[in-house]
Order: C-alpha cells, then sequence, then structure tokens
C-alpha cells in the first residue's frame, strides 16, 4: 500500500497535511496554512520536488547504507 497525505484542520482555524508511510509512520508534516486551497498547493510541491530531491548529508556520521 502506499503512503498517503492526511488533511486536518487545528483548533487555531489553520489547515495542515502530514504524509505517512505505507505503515502509518508520520515522515513528513507541513506548516499550518490559513486556506485549505494553499495546504493542497503544498501537497503538490511535496509530490513534484520530491521526485528529484537530492540528498544533502550535514551530518559528521558516515552514511552505512540504507538500512542500520
Amino acid at each position: 500500500m502506499a503512503g498517503k497525505f492526511i488533511v486536518t484542520q487545528d483548533a487555531s482555524g489553520e489547515y495542515r497535511f502530514v504524509l505517512t508511510a505505507s505503515n502509518g509512520e508520520v515522515i513528513v508534516s507541513s506548516e499550518g496554512y490559513k486556506q485549505k486551497g494553499s495546504a493542497m498547493n503544498g501537497i503538490d510541491a511535496v509530490r513534484s520536488i520530491a521526485v528529484d530531491a537530492v540528498v544533502d548529508d550535514r551530518s559528521a556520521v558516515p552514511t552505512p547504507g540504507h538500512a542500520d
């Protein structure tokens, strides 16, 4: 099963989204947006940018591979 975007509205009226992995774990959470359309635009941006995003590892620990 694929991950999914979940859109919610918080107590202050702002819209937020999270991207969850297929196991339900949250892997991305957004800032608050005053308009729902802005949150949806944020989802579209994550979809388009993440496809070509590079990893900029600035940690001091060398990467052992994808699985620890």
